[in-house]
């Protein structure tokens, strides 16, 4: 069994507690999901079977859609409303210096992760640091925001869907928001609606899945990244690229561009893989057929 099931992860559950699930349903332990979740968050959650376990990086990779709720004037050490409440404070501000506030945070910036996350330090994640009271410092990273769209505002309540680049932290976004405008922020509820072309709308609920209807569910390798082009590879190379040999032929090169992924077909229909071309030519960068 080899494809992606997009996946509607419920609030409760945590990411790894999804994989656990469909291994047992899909009878496989080869199974892994594209990006984690909080157990309190919901949406979709790409999970790759089989082969498609070697696609995991390339879906990651994708930009995000959140539908977030911040609420302002509550600042927890979770930044979420699982934490425990550091401080609250009234809201007393203009709808209008919220909103400038909030767009301001489009664009790339740097971001600071937060104590409780999966991130690790010398060998140990920082959320198992925070729960023993140690916080250290973090290196910000550079993240994007590529859109922010305010959806509903009834202070100090804020809703509103953002695109965001992998490695973005929501809680971060809403605690960053909540100290620029003086009074604390937490996020309240977080929904992922689409990681690249996997959009909510397509997903499929867990408790729906069994062992007998899971094929129809499964999205095969080649279409979940149908944003990459295709290429069809001439059966002259075709020993070739199966053993890892770089193509330097000018007649195949001609036709594609440099440094961009393509999904790779022998014939027309039996999709290989992933290949780019570089400086030397053009080579199979994950290969998912072996001969």
């Amino acid at each position: 069994m080899d494809g992606i099931l997009n996946i509607n992860k419920p609030t409760g559950m945590s990411s790894f507690d999804v994989v656990r699930k469909v291994k047992n349903i899909a009878k496989t332990k080869k199974v892994g999901h594209t990006g984690t979740l909080d157990p309190e968050a919901s949406g979709v959650l790409p999970i790759c079977i089989g082969r498609a376990t070697k696609l995991v990086d390339y879906i990651m990779n994708d930009y995000k859609i959140y539908k977030v709720e911040l609420k302002l004037g509550i600042t927890t050490d979770t930044y979420d409303r699982e934490g425990q409440i550091l401080k609250t404070k009234e809201v007393n501000l203009p709808i209008e210096e919220v909103e400038d506030c909030i767009k301001s945070f489009q664009g790339e910036i740097d971001q600071i992760p937060p104590m409780y996350s999966a991130l690790k330090v010398n060998g140990e994640r920082l959320y198992s640091l925070a729960r023993k009271g140690i916080e250290i410092e973090r290196k910000p990273r550079k993240i994007s925001i590529y859109d922010i769209e305010i959806l509903e505002m009834n202070l100090p309540n804020i809703n509103f869907l953002v695109k965001c680049s992998k490695g973005t932290y929501i809680r971060s976004l809403c605690y960053d928001i909540g100290e620029k405008l003086n009074c604390g922020g937490t996020m309240w509820n977080l929904q992922r609606v689409q990681t690249g072309d996997f959009s909510i709308s397509d997903s499929v609920e867990l408790e729906e899945l069994s062992n007998d209807n899971i094929q129809g569910y499964l999205i095969s390798m080649d279409k979940a990244l149908e944003s990459y082009p295709k290429i069809i590879v001439d059966e002259r190379y075709e020993k070739l690229i199966f053993n890892g040999v770089t193509i330097k032929d000018p007649n195949m090169l001609d036709k594609i561009e440099k440094d961009k992924l393509y999904r790779v077909y022998i014939e027309e229909n039996e999709f290989i893989g992933i290949g780019k071309k570089s400086d030397f030519g053009f080579k199979m960068e994950k290969l998912l057929v072996q001969r």
